[in-house]
């Protein structure tokens, strides 16, 4: 059986003196590992295109047990990532982020598409790192199921107030009087309607909201906390992302 699908390199592997095998994140089957037979040839028409960060026009053939890309064409390489520190190590959480939160045998077309738009405008300058860090996040967080409750007060109802109180355990928003001593994360309503915008806005305009450099920074501390927490494990990107950040 082949399949035809549109996929973005997430890791690859070197196997033996010719081969490799690949993780991708793929449109219709979610995450899948692939060999590619011959890759480390200088001849290989494969290479390219199943080197990290690619992305890429597939064609799949399902063995028994596995998957070897038979065929394949890059769309897009993301050269630019190579350009700088900061730059490649945010692109490297980000890959690993859609390692962790993409289904696999499933449909993943959203979680492909985040992971693309975030890559493509980081490449850019588009938006500042941090909102597309945040961004993608919550963003995958969200489509995996563990969305925060951020739609109004989880005792009262009360849609806003000056300030809201965020519960990281459970992902749940309270009001000024309704804040009890478990919720110590305090958020600006600034920063309540860019998470709410995060996590129900569509696709097209997930990204259009701005907040200054502090929000920024205390969006990009509650997200990945929250993540972090949720995840129950580390990410070693996220770590040398960060440690990266502190030379900075």
């Amino acid at each position: 059986m082949h399949l035809k699908t549109r996929g973005l390199i997430l890791k690859e592997q070197n196997i033996g003196e010719r081969d490799k095998l690949v993780t991708v994140l793929t449109e219709a089957r979610g995450t899948l590992r692939a060999f590619v037979h011959g890759a480390k040839s200088v001849k290989s028409k494969k290479a390219a295109a199943t080197s990290k960060f690619c992305y890429a026009e597939l064609t799949l053939a399902k063995t028994k047990d596995s998957y070897i890309i038979d065929e394949a064409r890059p769309i897009e390489m993301f050269f630019k990532l190579r350009d700088s520190l900061d730059r490649l190590a945010l692109a490297e959480y980000l890959l690993e982020l859609g390692f962790a939160f993409s289904p696999e045998e499933e449909n993943a077309k959203e979680n492909l598409r985040i992971i693309l738009n975030s890559l493509y405008f980081l490449c850019n300058d588009t938006y500042p790192p941090k909102q597309l860090k945040s961004v993608t996040e919550l963003r995958l967080l969200s489509l995996s199921g563990y969305a925060p409750n951020l739609v109004a007060c989880d005792r009262c109802g009360c849609f806003e107030s000056t300030t809201m109180y965020f519960d990281m355990e459970h992902g749940l928003l309270y009001c000024d009087n309704c804040a009890p001593a478990s919720a110590p994360f305090a958020l600006p309503l600034g920063l309540v309607s860019a998470m709410r915008h995060i996590i129900f806005s569509e696709i097209k305009s997930l990204y259009n909201f701005k907040l200054d450099s502090a929000l920024l920074d205390e969006l990009s501390y509650i997200t990945e906390t929250y993540l972090l927490r949720k995840a129950e494990r580390r990410f070693k990107t996220l770590e040398f992302y960060n440690s990266v950040q502190a030379l900075g």
